[in-house]
């Protein structure tokens, strides 16, 4: 049962990046396009409708408003165009994680905490 959550997950989140590809591609109708942004950026986002922390009911919408915002987005983009950039996501998911990216993203988070801690200490305590 753990195996079959595993690559239904892995499922969720090709087809995630599937809708997003798709909603770039000029084949797709407006609102599909409308909708599939909507609904990657509500999968991609850390802020849910409800917050993980709520029990049981935080990880309900997961579980269900997202399948079901796939699901829809999958029916409105054309079938062929979906298949494409199933596999294009498919693909993108195998290539190797780039440390030298991390590395950047880490350091300027980094950078912008120690700004904001020397500007705070300049207001507050500085002269």
């Amino acid at each position: 049962m753990f195996e079959r959550i595993k690559i239904w997950s892995r499922a969720i989140k090709r087809d995630v990046h599937a809708i997003y590809l798709a909603s770039r591609d000029p084949r797709v109708p407006w609102y599909a396009k409308a909708l599939g942004i909507a609904v990657a950026a509500y999968a991609l986002s850390p802020i849910d409708l409800i917050p993980d922390f709520i029990p049981v009911l935080g990880y309900l919408d997961d579980l269900i408003i997202v399948p079901l915002g796939i699901a829809l987005i999958v029916r409105l983009i054309p079938a062929d165009v979906m298949t494409e950039h199933r596999a294009l996501a498919a693909a993108m998911q195998d290539r190797p994680v780039s440390i030298a990216g991390a590395t950047a993203v880490i350091a300027f988070w980094l950078a912008g905490i120690g700004l904001f801690g020397w500007l705070g200490y300049r207001y507050f305590l500085g002269t």
